[in-house]
């Protein structure tokens, strides 16, 4: 595979995005790494202040004994030449030298000497002035000369000395030779001792705080383990619990917080299991009565529907009332049977007990059936039933009672609220999934009844009639079928803007993926774009002669 700028940019980005989940969806790592963090920041501010306070007091220190022996120093020299009794250049040389000689042995190896002529000697003796190294000349700064000119006693100042750049400190003050005139006296001291001593004491420091943050790493490690582990366990009993093992519990170790912690965990445990269990009886016990009652309901209910027929079929006989008591009762058996046979569909459904019965089939023809069956219905209510088929294979895997069950529960219930307006079904596939959208433009429905649209005998409006027979049980059934089949099954609305039903069902074993072939809301204009328009086996017996 050819890499790619954009390729090769994403490849890169993987290792910080894996660090940072890493780092977020671990407690132990974050609080270390904080830990260690702040540790080292606090190591970096103290050692850089206790570095600055070794290195200002050595400083100092020195500077002030360099001020002190040059003074000693200097107040001595200029004795000497006060009390020499040489006049002529040569004497006057040589006791220059001499002095200079005597400074260099006073000063040892650290200290270099520098005498320079004062501009502003005029005397007509002219000495030349000893210099222990003359590269030692370039360091004097004029500055520094300007003060020493000035009268000063003492000046200094810190420079750089040459071949190697180590710090120093030039202290000058005025000199004066008699007969010769006003000379200026430097010493140039080298610091590279103390820079030594201070390089040491910031390795040791350095040192010293890499060994005090691995050690703090280890000690915040082990406290936070100590800390984290109940709560990973914790997390593993509750995600055991969540998975139905009921009789997972924590494990007690002492009696600290934690073990506290644990027991209180385990006996919240202990309660829901108690609860859990309770409840689960009194749904089976709940199960089983609506599944007896609906049987037992069944044998009663032949023989009133048998009573009901016989009246129903002689009614012509009976007075207009009487007749009219008799349709009703036949139209109430009717639904009360429908009644009784979405009760037992959802005690099996409850009970886990339905079973599915799979085949290879076209869902597109599934949803063309059921449209076509509901087209005398939809007349009647005078809505007009539209299906929209996109091209290619809507063929999946499905159990054909059940999805035709779900497709014609939200036909009824589109029809029904239509309100004399048309009903679009659109149906598109996917490489995983088939789609199925049903949409009316009436009533509607609002965000919460969206909701509650799936809920058992839930009604929008209480007061509202069903005129298509329905048992308040369809959509629940509906949407049941729908995650039998590993499906989905989604309710949109608006008011006084209609709703739409989209039914999602798998084609492969992956799943429905996270791009469902049709949108939920789909507007008018859209269904030309979408797909295409079938005509429908009663719209041609219309159309022909």
């Amino acid at each position: 595979m050819r890499l790619t700028p954009r390729s090769l940019w994403a490849n890169l980005a993987k290792g910080p995005r894996r660090v940072w989940r890493r780092f977020r969806g671990s407690l132990l790592l974050r609080v270390v790494a904080t830990t260690t963090v702040l540790g080292l920041g606090a190591v970096i501010v103290i050692g850089a202040m206790v570095s600055t306070q070794i290195r200002d007091g050595l400083v100092e220190t020195r500077v002030q004994r360099i001020l002190d022996e040059t003074a000693r120093d200097g107040a001595g020299a200029q004795e000497n030449v006060d009390a020499s009794t040489a006049e002529t250049s040569g004497d006057l040389q040589q006791l220059v030298y001499d002095l200079a000689d005597g400074l260099g042995a006073l000063g040892g190896s650290s200290r270099g000497l520098v005498m320079l002529r004062d501009p502003s000697n005029s005397s007509g003796v002219l000495l030349s002035p000893p210099v222990s190294d003359t590269a030692l000349v370039d360091v004097i700064t004029p500055e520094m000369r300007a003060e020493v000119q000035s009268g000063q006693d003492q000046s200094w100042q810190f420079v750089a000395l040459p071949d190697g750049g180590d710090p120093g400190v030039v202290v000058g003050m005025p000199f004066t030779i008699r007969v010769a005139g006003a000379y200026e006296l430097y010493f140039v001291y080298s610091l590279a001792d103390e820079e030594s001593t201070l390089q040491l004491i910031q390795r040791v420091l350095a040192l010293g705080g890499i060994a005090l943050m691995g050690l703090l790493a280890v000690l915040t490690y082990q406290v936070t383990r100590q800390t984290v582990r109940p709560v990973r366990q914790a997390a593993r009993v509750a995600s055991r619990l969540a998975e139905g093992i009921l009789s997972e519990r924590m494990t007690v170790r002492g009696q600290d917080e934690m073990a506290t912690l644990a027991r209180t965990f385990n006996e919240m445990a202990e309660s829901l299991q108690r609860q859990i269990t309770r409840m689960e009886e009194l749904s089976r016990l709940q199960r089983r009565f609506v599944s007896d009652v609906s049987h037992e309901l069944r044998t009663p209910l032949t023989t009133i529907r048998m009573a009901a027929d016989v009246l129903h079929d002689a009614r012509g006989g009976f007075p207009p009332e009487v007749a009219r008591s008799a349709e009703l009762l036949d139209t109430q058996i009717d639904r009360f049977e429908s009644l009784l046979a979405d009760l037992l569909e959802i005690s099996r459904i409850d009970a886990g007990a339905a079973q599915l019965e799979f085949d290879e089939m076209s869902v597109a023809d599934v949803v063309r059936d059921q449209v076509e069956a509901m087209v005398p219905a939809a007349r009647s209510l005078g809505v007009h039933l539209q299906l929209w088929v996109a091209k290619g294979s809507h063929v999946a895997s499905i159990d054909r009672p059940r999805v035709a069950r779900i497709v014609r529960n939200l036909l009824s219930n589109a029809i029904e609220h239509a309100q004399r307006r048309p009903v679009d079904v659109v149906v598109a596939s996917s490489k995983r999934a088939v789609a199925v959208v049903v949409r009316d433009y009436g009533i509607g429905l609002t965000p919460q009844q969206a909701q509650r649209v799936f809920d058992r005998f839930w009604r929008a409006d209480a007061a509202r009639a069903r005129t298509m027979g329905g048992t308040g049980l369809g959509l629940s059934i509906a949407r049941e079928d729908a995650q039998l089949h590993g499906g989905r099954l989604e309710a949109w609305g608006l008011p006084g803007k209609g709703a739409s039903f989209r039914l999602q069902l798998p084609r492969t074993s992956q799943g429905l993926g996270q791009h469902p072939p049709l949108p939920l809301v789909i507007a008018e204009l859209d269904y030309g774009a979408i797909a295409e328009p079938v005509t429908l086996e009663s719209d041609r017996r219309e159309v022909a002669p």
